[in-house]
């Protein structure tokens, strides 16, 4: 009896830890159901900081085109074509030269965080002298250097590829697109590399793209859930501001950092996202997030009329069982300047979706947008490009 005494017990205190486990979960849970916040991948929202790209640039010549070059009047493509001649042991007057078929481009490329020497880059190229187009060219060998230009990180060179043509002779030309900005494709060579700095002291730090608060502290919970706790019963992952989350490496990854943080950056999360509404007033363009809400505001322009109204439907999902869902009936007519109410909660969309509906100019729904903002009824940011 007594043995069956000690069971139960057991039992049941089994019972309250996994009960109060869950309850913890759920209460730590950064993931609240929600159709319209989509789970994504850490790795998708943030960047470890120490891994970056870096911006190269060089001065160069292309060659080989078809009289459509800087010409004789551009005296810094002759005067680089002279210099670059005599490093051939071609000693040759500048007045004697022409650069019908040369032109001085600016080379700029992007090294990517962890290529190493031997690895090829993309570069683009851009005109700086009176060439019409660079179709045809061949870019000649030309350094690439870092902001302070004392190092050499990769040697450009190879044909020109023009995403455009200019064809015609004397005043009847016929252009498209920009025949003066080509690209070498894999044009490059890596010849230094970057050294990536990006665990100190067994520490990472992921940087967000949109930084938010509520996306940080989610992000640090979830990487905590996964991981569990130190040894000394602290976190793994703190959110420091709305901007960076600060993660220590447990001590079975010292020697695998790689493969924490491919574990990390595997994760889901769902980022919260600010209340903003942007306006392309040259085009037209309304975009919205969904959490923008208004307040209850009166509308009046033109012979435009909005009714926006929320209803509430009981729907049975089970026996003696029903549950609300709210709904917006959006009824739409065209007549004589009029007043229209919209009620609190209402979703900014709706107004859109009724405008449109009866012809209204996306400078009509403009106006009406940027005029509810000023009333202090609508409850985002606008931003207008």
């Amino acid at each position: 009896m007594k043995k069956d005494c000690k069971v139960f017990s057991v039992i049941i205190i089994l019972l309250v830890l996994i009960s109060f486990n869950n309850d913890l979960t759920l209460a730590l849970a950064p993931n609240q159901p929600g159709a319209d916040d989509p789970l994504v991948r850490i790795k998708d929202i943030t960047r470890i900081r120490g891994v970056r790209s870096n911006q190269l640039i060089g001065y160069g010549i292309v060659v080989g085109l078809d009289g459509s070059g800087d010409g004789q009047s551009s005296q810094l493509t002759v005067q680089s074509i002279g210099n670059m001649l005599q490093n051939f042991g071609v000693d040759i007057a500048q007045d004697q030269l022409g650069a019908n078929n040369a032109a001085a481009v600016m080379v700029t490329a992007e090294l990517p965080p962890f290529v190493h020497p031997g690895s090829e880059i993309d570069v683009t190229l851009s005109s700086i002298g009176d060439a019409d187009s660079l179709q045809g060219g061949t870019l000649l060998m030309t350094p690439l250097t870092g902001p302070a230009g004392d190092e050499v990180y990769a040697v450009a060179q190879g044909a020109v590829s023009v995403g455009g043509f200019t064809a015609g002779q004397g005043g009847a030309q016929v252009s498209q697109n920009h025949t003066t900005v080509g690209r070498v494709p894999n044009g490059a060579i890596v010849e230094e590399e970057v050294p990536m700095d990006f665990n100190n002291d067994n520490e990472l730090t992921l940087a967000l793209s949109n930084p938010n608060f509520a996306t940080a502290q989610r992000i640090a919970d979830v990487i905590n859930q996964e991981f569990g706790y130190t040894q000394d019963g602290g976190y793994y992952a703190q959110a420091k501001d709305a901007g960076q989350v600060e993660v220590q490496v447990p001590s079975y990854f010292r020697d695998r950092v790689v493969n924490f943080i491919s574990r990390v950056e595997e994760l889901e999360v769902r980022p919260d996202t600010e209340a903003k509404v942007v306006i392309n007033e040259r085009t037209g363009t309304v975009v919205m997030g969904h959490n923008v809400r208004l307040s209850r505001v009166s509308v009046s322009h033109g012979d435009l009329t909005v009714t926006i109204a929320t209803t509430e439907e009981a729907v049975d999902v089970g026996e003696d069982e029903a549950e609300i869902i709210e709904g917006e009936e959006v009824d739409v007519a065209e007549e004589e300047a009029s007043l229209v109410v919209l009620p609190k909660g209402a979703d900014i969309s709706d107004v859109v979706t009724g405008l449109n509906a009866v012809g209204a100019t996306p400078r009509d729904v403009i106006s009406i947008i940027q005029a509810i903002k000023e009333a202090g009824a609508l409850h985002a940011d606008l931003e207008i490009m």
